[in-house]
């Protein structure tokens, strides 16, 4: 019986091998005769200098047009396919895997005291609309981005082909035409905040103590003004390499300035690098915000935080708001 069925198995296999290389040979008999025409056509010495990168003669001014194959664009490849992705895809997870184990290690950070049931005024509806304007862009273009990146790896194998399509032709149109909004945003929040991200000898403290959030120093909430040490350096982080990726990817968006390849090529790797910073810094600041600080996410939310909220995190503004008050509450003298 195993016989019978090792010899059918064999024929099966010899009839499906016959018939694949039946139907295989004119589609290889039609690419060789191109092959082979092309090179009679050109000469085999022409293609060989245009594998080299040879430029050629063209009657289009733009430049690098005469260039068919652009052999150091092998180097750009190299730099983007075989190290930035895989170690921005370590970066990212290892980002999430670190603020996974410091809420089952570490926990959140809890107030010392019990709320008073009294708010004070934070945010403004205006820095709040630009705030959540802001996150809602960045978190969208980091996902449409992510997915011109790695979608090719964990969800092209899974899903149909027309679907693919579609899924990535709308993450790139949303990347670029979404990224000179977010170039806009940018300068606002820079606009809007820089005053009150100015580093000082307080956070440099701040700095030392950790925020107050692990270690020795944990609970010990040490002082801050409006904006402390960490949430300083996020804006920062989020300047900088924001308007870095900002302009390089208008290199990429706008393609008409002159641009030749090595300039693209640059401006991707420096789009990539860029971006994936943001998106592990921004891992903790939205972990801090959502899991790692009671009270965090209220202020942005309804624009208001309780007095031992501030208090505790915020002590320098807390008793300014409150000298404030209490300038505002005395009654003026009467004049004669």
């Amino acid at each position: 019986m195993v016989q019978h069925f090792k010899r059918a198995t064999l024929v099966m296999l010899s009839l499906v091998t016959a018939w694949l290389f039946t139907f295989s040979m004119p589609a290889y008999a039609t690419e060789q005769s191109a092959q082979t025409e092309m090179t009679q056509l050109a000469g085999a010495e022409f293609w060989r200098q245009v594998k080299e990168g040879r430029e050629g003669y063209t009657t289009s001014q733009s430049p690098e047009h005469g260039v068919l194959i652009s052999t150091p664009g092998e180097t750009w490849f190299i730099l983007k396919e075989k190290w930035m992705s895989p170690a921005g895809a370590i970066a990212i997870f290892g980002s999430i895997a670190m603020v996974v184990l410091a809420y089952l290690a570490v926990g959140p950070l809890m107030l010392s005291a019990p709320r008073t049931g009294k708010k004070i005024k934070r945010w403004s509806r205006v820095d709040r609309a630009l705030h959540w304007s802001m996150a809602f862009t960045f978190l969208t273009l980091a996902f449409s981005g992510l997915m011109l990146v790695y979608g090719k790896h964990f969800l092209k194998p899974y899903i149909p082909t027309e679907l693919w399509g579609w899924i990535i032709y709308i993450s790139k149109q949303y990347h670029n035409y979404i990224g000179p909004i977010f170039f806009i945003l940018l300068m606002c929040v820079l606009l809007k905040w820089w005053r009150k991200s100015i580093f000082n000898k307080t956070d440099i403290t701040w700095f030392m103590k950790m925020g107050g959030m692990v270690g020795k120093h944990k609970g010990t909430h040490p002082s801050a003004g409006f904006s402390n040490g960490g949430e300083k350096a996020i804006y920062w982080l989020l300047i900088v390499f924001g308007a870095i990726a900002a302009v390089s990817g208008l290199v990429l968006d706008f393609p008409i300035f002159d641009q030749t390849r090595r300039d693209m090529e640059l401006s991707n790797l420096v789009h990539m690098f860029s971006a994936l910073i943001l998106i592990c810094g921004f891992i903790f600041h939205i972990y801090i915000g959502l899991f790692g600080m009671e009270g965090a996410l209220e202020g942005m939310v309804t624009g208001e935080v309780d007095e031992t909220w501030a208090k505790e995190h915020h002590d320098l503004w807390y008793h300014d708001i409150k000298a404030q008050q209490a300038a505002s509450d005395e009654p003026k003298p009467k004049s004669d």
